[in-house]
């Protein structure tokens, strides 16, 4: 059963700024997804800011926001094929299991100016 749906859009400047401020990128996002932003090259902030939409997203089909949650514990990831998964830990995890959730579906693209994420959670419910 689909227990919520998000989606998100992020302007790139924006992370692009805050590659330029490292307290910012440590504050929101997981080392291991800095560092494999980083590794991408002219590609950073394309990779952050899709990141960062997923995080938004995730927040939107829990139905809270990211209220009470903290970012950094939404990790990003992307598996051996290059798909994105969504790794939760802390506080995001316990949350998605209190509402029953199971499954995480997550899609992201970038062009240019903007990247967007859709987060679909899926599971018994309450």
């Amino acid at each position: 059963m689909i227990l919520g749906i998000g989606v998100d859009i992020v302007h790139v400047n924006r992370m692009a700024h805050w590659l330029e401020r490292p307290e910012l990128m440590h504050r929101f996002f997981h080392p291991s997804e800095i560092e494999d932003a980083l590794r991408r090259g002219k590609s950073s902030a394309l990779s952050l800011a899709a990141r960062f939409a997923a995080k938004e997203a995730f927040g939107k089909a829990l139905g809270t926001g990211l209220h009470g949650l903290i970012l950094k514990e939404i990790r990003v990831k992307n598996n051996r094929y290059g798909k994105p998964d969504i790794e939760l830990l802390g506080r995001a995890k316990k949350t998605l299991e209190e509402m029953g959730g199971k499954t995480i579906h997550l899609t992201m693209t970038h062009e240019r100016d903007n990247a967007v994420a859709m987060v679909v959670l899926e599971g018994e419910g309450q």
